[in-house]
């Protein structure tokens, strides 16, 4: 079987926060720069893949994964569904482990977790969920990856044109549970419980409290986990305030 590969989503062009990728967020790196710099230090580089689409602005994205020594793939721009299996079948993946690269909080023990049990199994689709069944790439936490198979998004191709689908890689996968093998592992309760914690950067005020979080987590512990962010929040709740907040105005 060939190895998973980790392939991360992003481009530059967001509507809301252009650039976001790109802005100093840490001393003088962007968000793409650090997800890469500890997706590196865990992971081998030659299984994880940036996928990117053609447009020249994300010319920037790619130098960065060169610099971090990691494979490119650039495909559509709007249709990532179709850039997902492209890359995946650049880089003979049959098995992927999608990465957003607007989530700086990503646990990489949850990720390795994920990799790990999807390596074992045949099913279509993996990733966690809350008690309620909603997977967390609904949710605004923004510490869990989700896995897939390159065979269920060929399927998901053959089964829609929505644009809905595909431009949001797996909602089709998760919501149609009598066509694909989908399985979830529930978060843990401590995390549930702050339902409030929003760590996906969408927006400028996003991007500014996360850029003060992240820069006094990261100073205290490079290898930061769900759990010392949770812990750090709970004792900083002047920050839940403003999640609340965003939440609120940006539902998913």
């Amino acid at each position: 079987m060939n190895d998973i590969k980790i392939i991360i989503q992003a481009r530059t062009g967001s509507t809301r926060l252009p650039q976001k990728m790109i802005l100093p967020f840490y001393e003088n790196e962007g968000i793409f720069s650090l997800i890469l710099k500890r997706l590196t230090l865990n992971f081998k580089k030659e299984n994880i893949i940036l996928a990117t689409s053609t447009n020249p602005n994300n010319d920037v994205l790619v130098d960065i994964a060169k610099k971090y020594e990691i494979n490119y793939f650039r495909g559509s721009e709007n249709d990532v569904l179709q850039r997902f299996i492209d890359a995946a079948n650049e880089f003979n993946a049959d098995k992927i482990i999608r990465v957003c690269a607007d989530n700086p909080f990503l646990d990489m023990d949850f990720l390795n977790f994920l990799l790990q049990n999807f390596e074992k199994t045949d099913c279509d689709y993996m990733s966690f969920s809350t008690s309620e069944g909603t997977p967390t790439i609904k949710t605004h936490y923004g510490f869990w990856a989700e896995a897939v198979k390159l065979s269920a998004l060929n399927k998901v191709k053959s089964m829609t044109d929505e644009s809905l689908y595909h431009e949001h890689v797996t909602n089709f996968i998760y919501a149609n549970k009598d066509v694909f093998d989908v399985r979830f592992f529930n978060i843990s309760e401590e995390i549930e419980s702050h339902d409030d914690i929003r760590l996906t950067i969408d927006t400028k005020t996003d991007f500014e409290i996360q850029k003060e979080i992240f820069n006094k987590i990261y100073k205290e512990k490079r290898n930061f986990n769900a759990f010392d962010v949770v812990s750090f929040l709970g004792e900083n709740q002047q920050y839940m305030k403003i999640m609340k907040d965003e939440i609120l105005k940006n539902q998913k």
